[in-house]
């Protein structure tokens, strides 16, 4: 019963992502393509590595949450205004963030892995955070409410409560939820200048 739970959440991530996908071709949504191509390489790691863990049906949610932006980093490059220019914060964070996984490759460790792909991850986030503060009406909240609700799903499938099955979806959660705070917060304040 819980795997169906978690397959809800892919789900329901999925619908988020295609509306994010279309918004991007059409150039109402402007994603950073720096972030959401580390999105998609990070998660993926983190996913090998907590399946080579033994990890199962928890590690779904986690390789959403690395397929779903590797799809939207792909429709970036359709439709003319569906990308952020990349400026020198982009470019630091992207080299932070491939150093991260380089670390990783070099130490093999499970444990170590989804800690680097954390890292990674996050760094690669601090442009889109930046911009969904500053410029909220480039993004879209469609992926990122989807994408907690997905991360959520992760918990109805742990089994052991270890390091390898909550680690990523834990910080998924966070991660997602300060999007949304941003955007939010970012929308309210652009209404008030």
């Amino acid at each position: 019963m819980l795997k169906y739970i978690v397959l809800l959440g892919a789900t329901v991530q999925s619908i988020g992502l295609f509306l994010y996908i279309r918004e991007t071709i059409r150039g109402n949504s402007k994603p950073d393509r720096m972030t959401w191509l580390i999105w998609s390489i990070a998660p993926l790691i983190g996913t090998a590595a907590a399946f080579s863990d033994g990890v199962r049906w928890a590690v779904l949610p986690i390789f959403m949450a690395g397929f779903g932006p590797l799809l939207v980093f792909i429709s970036s490059f359709f439709g003319s205004k569906g990308y952020w220019k990349l400026h020198a914060i982009d470019y630091y964070c992207g080299a932070s963030s491939l150093l991260a996984l380089v670390l990783w490759g070099i130490t093999k460790e499970p444990y170590i892995a989804i800690i680097f792909a954390i890292i990674a991850d996050a760094i690669a986030a601090i442009p889109t955070v930046i911009k969904s503060w500053k410029y909220p009406e480039t993004e879209t909240m469609d992926p990122y409410v989807t994408g907690l609700f997905n991360a959520l799903t992760s918990f109805f499938a742990v089994q052991m409560w270890s390091f390898s099955e909550v680690a990523f979806p834990s910080y998924l959660v966070l991660l997602t939820s300060l999007i949304i705070f941003s955007l939010y917060k970012g929308r309210i304040r652009k209404r008030n200048e």
